[in-house]
């Protein structure tokens, strides 16, 4: 929605909006774009009347603004129809969807893109470090946009990406999540497909080969170009260099067309960035040109973000929210690092999600490659972390429902070579900056 709010601006509109515990970065980013941000859910931040209104799916009834705006019979829309309305029509969307990674894969879009002249707009969740903002309309129709399954609204419980549109498709994965919405991985492959059938014949779909969850969808039926990733057979193909994956090779009908050296690592990234490749070329952006774009990459705020480094500690940002997305970022890390690296991760199980227990099971075991884990209890966690911290815990794992009593354990066992890595989707109650603070208490620079 912050994202959206700029496109508007940019396209003349004059916006305000409100929310509850809006944090860095998107917060600071919205600040110095001039759009208003009011906090907290006051119907007087509606007089005078806007002549639009668009709504987040975060929104349910009975909130404040939602019965406001029902009960004045203000003019509303969801925000992907917004979208559909005023960007869509007449652009090539290229859209990035999946369970992890559209983030990334968006950012890697994008900038392949814009390196390549194509000045494409964009749309997404996060802010790439290449642009310092996490969305603009561009001067060309082509146009990035991270395309999420969540649903749209409280009046329309469609995925937001059945209203995109696109003519290329990226599908990097399907597993199951979003529990709150969804009851069952069939239940999100349903929506896959509603968006597999919005797809024109001369548009095309990559995805990676081999995933049954993904193949499913595809078998349901499909009228466009595919394009797989990954396999024997497949057209594009990555070798890793280094077993970090900050280094390799790319691979077109087993043809080597390139090589990416860049800042990013782990099997996920190598992953991101075939399938950003394979989009690209679907436009026209030659594989060494792609290559050479994603060698600058400087990837995106919150995703395995260095915030700090105070007495040898360093202090990292990550946006996790899936036992999947920590297991491959920690394997990445390790690799990276290596296995005598002291690697101490503080998760915040925030996500609707985790937060019902969903894939208990499967998140503690996730945490394998880590050599600590600091588990943060929330209040209001519908099943017992601590119990299966205990019994399943593969590393030396503490559990705490304080973030207070975390930054005080850390400062106090913190010592150089350490590795911070605070995974979470919130601000969790800014403990990144807590802990920098606290750590410089410690070593005065």
């Amino acid at each position: 929605m912050g994202s959206l709010a700029i496109l508007a601006r940019e396209l003349g509109f004059q916006v305000s909006g409100c929310d509850e515990n809006v944090y860095p970065p998107m917060s600071t980013q919205l600040e110095e774009q001039g759009i208003a941000l009011f906090q907290g859910y006051d119907p007087a931040t509606l007089n005078p009347a806007p002549d639009l209104v668009v709504i987040g799916n975060a929104m349910k009834r009975g909130n404040p603004v939602v019965e406001y705006v029902l009960d004045k019979g203000l003019p509303y829309v969801s925000g992907p129809e917004f979208f559909a309305r005023h960007i869509a029509p007449e652009r090539w969307v290229l859209a990035a969807s999946g369970t992890h990674g559209k983030t990334s894969t968006s950012s890697m879009l994008a900038w392949i893109l814009d390196c390549a002249g194509m000045s494409p707009g964009f749309l997404i969740g996060g802010i790439p470090k290449d642009f310092g903002i996490s969305a603009r309309l561009g001067s060309t129709p082509f146009f990035v946009i991270e395309a999420d399954e969540y649903d749209t609204a409280f009046f329309d419980k469609r995925s937001k990406f059945v209203h995109y549109h696109p003519r290329t498709l990226i599908i990097n994965n399907l597993e199951y999540d979003h529990a709150d919405i969804f009851d069952d991985l069939t239940a999100i492959q349903r929506q896959f497909h509603h968006l597999v059938r919005t797809i024109p014949g001369s548009g095309r779909i990559i995805f990676p080969a081999s995933v049954p969850a993904i193949d499913q969808v595809m078998a349901r039926g499909c009228w466009s170009e595919q394009e797989s990733l990954g396999g024997e057979q497949s057209p594009w193909q990555a070798v890793k260099i280094t077993e970090a994956g900050n280094e390799f090779q790319v691979l077109h009908l087993g043809v080597i067309v390139g090589t990416v050296q860049w800042q990013q690592e782990g099997d996920h990234n190598v992953a991101n960035a075939l399938a950003a490749i394979a989009a690209a070329h679907h436009v026209g952006v030659l594989p060494d040109v792609a290559c050479a774009a994603l060698s600058q990459f400087q990837g995106v705020k919150r995703r395995m973000e260095l915030v700090d480094e105070v007495g040898g500690v360093r202090i990292y940002d990550d946006f996790a929210h899936h036992p999947t997305a920590i297991a491959t970022t920690l394997a990445g890390q390790r690799a990276l690092l290596g296995d005598k690296a002291n690697i101490r991760v503080i998760i915040e199980p925030r996500s609707n999600t985790m937060k019902m227990g969903v894939h208990q099971e499967t998140l503690v075991a996730a945490t394998a490659q880590a050599s600590e884990v600091i588990w943060f209890e929330p209040q209001g966690l519908d099943w017992p972390l601590a119990q299966c911290v205990a019994d399943n815990s593969p590393v030396k794992a503490t559990v705490m429902d304080s973030t207070q009593a975390i930054v005080r354990y850390l400062t106090d066992t913190a010592t150089a070579g350490d590795h911070l890595l605070v995974m979470s989707n919130g601000g969790f109650e800014g403990i990144h900056a807590r802990l920098v603070s606290a750590l410089n208490e410690k070593y005065p620079r």
